[in-house]
């Protein structure tokens, strides 16, 4: 990735099975990778943050989360499917135990991660959790707190890491783990843990099947979430532009 692509080019792994036979190769060898899950509400923010459009750019994996992605990548002349972050847990939990390979958790709250890795283990008995980390309050991903949690991953084994921390904090703690934990792969999750959890509901299917879960999203939390949608759609027209540009141009490949 270089400085030059748009934000919809940062997807690099479009087909879904092409994503997890990656995913799979990079855990058999014990290869670190950095997987980011691109909606319209990060590049709303990569466009603020420049240090969080950085982080982005320095992720091994980076796929399609939420339909306008989808879309617009097809306008743009290119295919890729829709891998929401949250589907992304179930799979990998499945593939780590298959491959027998233990996974860590960093984010949430202690209860949390304590339900969560036991329903994941009732589903995987064989399943291996090296390490559960809750940061504390204000959790700094360039801190020194940040580091401690990474070397621990590391020194734990862990091949596996999913991030539960939001954004931007989850994909700039993710760059830093490249280097202070290479052999581990370490994947955004946002509010994963919780929907496991049962501590937040997602939305039902008949809502996903319809590309309306981010209107049922709003409608649930209207006070926190109303002006992030209304930036969202606020940067459609620009990215329309994009999409065309990169048909136009070849640039979708």
């Amino acid at each position: 990735m270089n400085q030059s692509q748009t934000p919809l080019e940062l997807v690099n792994f479009g087909s879904r099975a092409a994503f997890f036979q990656d995913v799979t190769d990079h855990l058999q060898q014990k290869r670190g990778f950095t997987v980011a899950t691109l909606n319209l509400d990060h590049i709303v923010k990569m466009r603020q943050d420049p240090a969080f459009a950085a982080a982005y750019r320095q992720h091994s994996h980076v796929v399609a989360d939420g339909n306008p992605i989808v879309w617009l990548s097809r306008l743009g002349g290119r295919e890729v499917d829709l891998i929401p972050g949250s589907e992304l847990i179930a799979p990998l939990v499945a593939l780590a135990a298959d491959l027998n390979v233990p996974i860590a958790m960093l984010g949430a709250t202690e209860e949390t991660l304590a339900i969560t890795t036991e329903k994941l283990q009732e589903r995987h008995p064989q399943l291996q959790v090296a390490a559960k980390i809750a940061p504390p309050y204000r959790f700094d991903p360039d801190g020194e707190a940040a580091a401690d949690a990474l070397r621990q991953i590391d020194q734990s084994g862990a091949g596996l890491c999913f991030l539960a921390l939001g954004a931007p904090k989850q994909e700039r703690l993710a760059a830093r783990a490249a280097q202070l934990a290479p052999h581990c792969g370490f994947v955004s999750i946002g509010a994963g843990l919780d929907f496991i959890a049962g501590h937040q509901t997602r939305a039902p299917i008949w809502a996903r099947k319809i590309a309306m879960e981010w209107l049922w999203r709003m409608l649930s939390n209207p006070r926190r979430l109303a002006w992030r949608y209304a930036q969202c759609f606020a940067i459609l027209p620009s990215l329309l532009i994009a999409a065309r540009r990169m048909k136009r141009t070849g640039r979708n490949s």
